[in-house]
């Protein structure tokens, strides 16, 4: 078990998108963020206290969560000085990156002289099972989106909280670092090999009661040529009966592709469906998240009233404006 609450470490992420991560944890687990710890030239600002790992020891942190995704997900030499500092000073050291704790031998070293623990949540801790494609009893919602971070997983955990208010069951389903570091349970789907990524979201989301509902974290984009994979595996392995479409109104080009543009939410409905109905014929979207942080409150809800009269569904930024509407269209199913 990772110990909490924790100092989020923000490095020298270079844009609030970047600190995803923490971003996460800091808006759907507050009480275990203590605070933040930056480094010279960090553009991301969670509004937690910036603090020394001295003052968030005596603030009663007990883990550093590495909490910057940042493209490929590898530690620097800059961040290893802080991350040694950190075991010295007697935190865990927690991260969901690629680049693993436990395959850099200095902090390895630091961590046993120490008695300190490394945790790496993006390492698969089971032997999945090759997808079977066959369907399996309960209900199933997945967020897709036009690009990645739009607001997927923000989605799912926002939709999550409204049912669980209304008394529907429902489980939130993570497939990401994040979503495995607010809830502690969870499938590293971009981690998993190729051949078993399908097959573990199945084994994520079994057999379930009639009128349950798993709402699965989404990941990457069929439109982004990075990673399309896992948004894949997340269609067939997770045979969703519902589709909500997410979407940043105010990217100009996909995230890290300066040279390709986001689909529209049409061509995204269209793929996607399509792609669905190979392992669930009577899948079904339902509705739209936008993503509006960017936007004032005026032009958020013009633009969402706009979406909602050209694709007739309903829409709403779950996370600004509440999830209801998306909740609705699943009750109604």
């Amino acid at each position: 078990m990772i110990e909490t609450p924790y100092l989020l470490f923000l490095g020298d992420a270079p844009d609030q998108l970047a600190a995803k991560v923490a971003v996460g944890i800091k808006d759907w687990r507050p009480e275990n963020a203590v605070g933040q710890y930056r480094m010279e030239g960090c553009k991301a600002d969670l509004g937690l206290t910036d603090m020394s790992l001295t003052e968030a020891k005596e603030a009663g942190a007990k883990t550093l969560v590495i909490g910057v995704a940042n493209r490929g997900g590898v530690i620097s030499q800059e961040w290893k000085k802080v991350l040694v500092m950190a075991l010295e000073e007697g935190f865990d050291l927690a991260s969901g990156l690629h680049n693993l704790l436990r395959d850099e031998p200095d902090l390895v070293a630091v961590a046993e002289a120490t008695g300190r623990k490394l945790h790496d949540v993006r390492v698969p801790e089971v032997e999945y099972p090759i997808a079977n494609g066959i369907k399996r009893k309960g209900k199933r919602c997945l967020a897709v989106g036009t690009d990645c971070s739009v607001g997927k997983m923000y989605t799912a955990m926002a939709m999550d909280a409204e049912m669980r208010k209304r008394g529907m069951k429902s489980t939130f389903r993570a497939t990401g670092q994040t979503g495995i570091l607010i809830t502690g349970d969870g499938v590293p789907l971009d981690a998993v090999i190729a051949d078993f990524m399908a097959g573990s979201v199945e084994w994520l989301t079994p057999d379930n009661d009639d009128d349950h509902w798993d709402l699965i974290e989404g990941q990457g984009s069929l439109f982004h040529v990075s990673y399309s994979g896992v948004t894949m595996a997340l269609i067939h392995g997770g045979q969703p009966d519902a589709l909500i479409l997410s979407h940043e109104p105010t990217r100009e080009h996909m995230r890290g592709l300066p040279t390709y543009k986001l689909p529209s939410l049409e061509t995204l409905r269209d793929t996607a469906l399509a792609m669905a109905r190979v392992g669930n014929p009577d899948c079904q979207v339902v509705g739209i998240s936008v993503n509006t942080q960017h936007m004032s409150e005026a032009d958020a809800s013009a633009y969402l009233a706009k979406v909602e009269a050209e694709m007739g569904l309903p829409a709403t930024d779950p996370f600004r404006f509440g999830s209801g509407k998306l909740v609705d269209a699943l009750a109604a199913m």
